[in-house]
């Protein structure tokens, strides 16, 4: 009898999606029900996506599983519905919504695969970092000069406390390791051809390599941004995303995704150190907790740029990233949050580098367990002191 039941409900269900079709003309809803069954939305979903695809006057409605302009459109509608009802909160509309978004993440990372991936070596372009991996040797940072159909010519390698490496690397085999914004990481074996100058720059003479070995595929959608932002260490026992009301370390958010961030800030500071971001959304305060994975410092203007991996986000604070990466969210007022950031506090924080940069250098060679520890004491002092004050 279940069974029968079932099926008597999917009969009905193909029946007034058909009816549907002949009455509203505007391609099948069949074809429509079943790419997004293929896509892994759920009945119910669907059935919201074809009301969404109505109230946006989609020609094709079937387009918005496959096109980027058509989703954003219907995206854009249920992201403005849903805050005039005031029901942000609600668990379905955030689980429909976040379902969503990975849709529309899944169409653009496609893309970018096509447009973006690249075959070989004669396809990187001048100015490319590079790392320079010698069996036995070390790794080292090297930079395209030129690029030609024959070899490439690259900076002579440098080691990680930037000085010449005084070997000869005429016929020296390597691995070469860069990566590509919005695109992935690449691999490829090589050997140097000749030692040369090239524009001036101690430079060496490396083979193509025919075939690039297409690595770290990106996960997520990331988009550059400039905001202010307050950068916290976290003990390793610590829940995530444990949102703070005190201001931490001054920092700016300098791009950001569902998966991770990068934040900049004053001083110098290792990989390896769990660390937490907190700023602002569309009137929500937003706390990523993760691991610093990589760390890019610049010694002249002394700021590091700290590449973050977030740990698994609240659906509720993933939606208003990826909100932000797809601009889909409305223009701020963050009036309302517990804790603020004045986005012109740049200048002030260029005048504060120095204090920072003392916290952050303090760290430089700290695992992150021994940075949690302190972390801890340092909360644990403050509340002893913070006792003695009320006693």
């Amino acid at each position: 009898m279940p069974i029968l039941f079932i099926a008597a409900i999917a009969l009905g269900l193909i029946f007034l999606l058909v009816s549907r079709s002949k009455r509203e003309g505007k391609g099948s809803w069949v074809q429509f029900f079943s790419k997004g069954r293929e896509a892994g939305f759920s009945f119910k979903e669907i059935e919201m996506l074809r009301h969404l695809a109505g109230q946006c006057n989609l020609e094709y409605p079937i387009a918005l599983f496959t096109t980027q302009s058509q989703l954003d459109k219907c995206i854009y509608s249920l992201v403005r519905s849903i805050k005039m009802a005031g029901t942000s909160d609600d668990q379905g509309n955030q689980n429909f919504l976040s379902k969503l978004y990975d849709h529309r993440k899944k169409i653009e990372l496609a893309r970018a695969e096509i447009k973006l991936t690249l075959a070989n070596s004669r396809q990187i372009s001048e100015g490319q970092t590079l790392k320079i991996l010698v069996t036995g040797t070390g790794v080292f940072k090297s930079q395209v000069v030129k690029n030609t159909n024959q070899y490439l010519t690259i900076s002579r390698p440098i080691n990680s406390k930037k000085s010449a490496i005084s070997m000869r690397w005429q016929g020296v085999k390597i691995s070469v390791y860069f990566s590509r914004e919005d695109d992935a990481g690449y691999v490829f074996d090589s050997e140097v051809l000749d030692e040369v100058f090239s524009l001036g720059i101690p430079s060496l003479k490396i083979s193509h390599g025919e075939t690039l070995f297409r690595t770290q595929k990106r996960k997520s959608v990331r988009v550059k941004i400039h905001k202010a932002a307050f950068l916290y260490l976290v003990p390793l026992d610590e829940a995530p995303h444990k949102l703070e009301m005190d201001p931490g370390l001054k920092c700016f958010l300098e791009d950001i995704s569902d998966t991770g961030c990068a934040v900049t800030v004053g001083g110098k500071a290792d990989a390896g150190l769990r660390v937490k971001v907190q700023f602002a959304l569309d009137n929500t305060a937003i706390c990523m907790t993760g691991m610093v994975r990589s760390v890019d410092f610049d010694e002249g203007s002394n700021r590091s740029v700290l590449h973050v991996e977030s740990e698994p986000l609240p659906v509720e604070s993933r939606i208003h990233i990826l909100g932000e990466v797809f601009n889909m969210l409305p223009e701020e007022d963050e009036e309302e949050l517990p804790f603020r950031v004045e986005e012109n506090e740049e200048g002030s924080s260029s005048q504060d580098s120095s204090a920072s940069g003392e916290l952050i250098t303090g760290l430089e060679g700290v695992s992150s367990e021994e940075a949690a520890h302190e972390a801890a004491q340092d909360a644990a002092h403050q509340d002893a002191a913070q006792q003695t004050n009320d006693q």
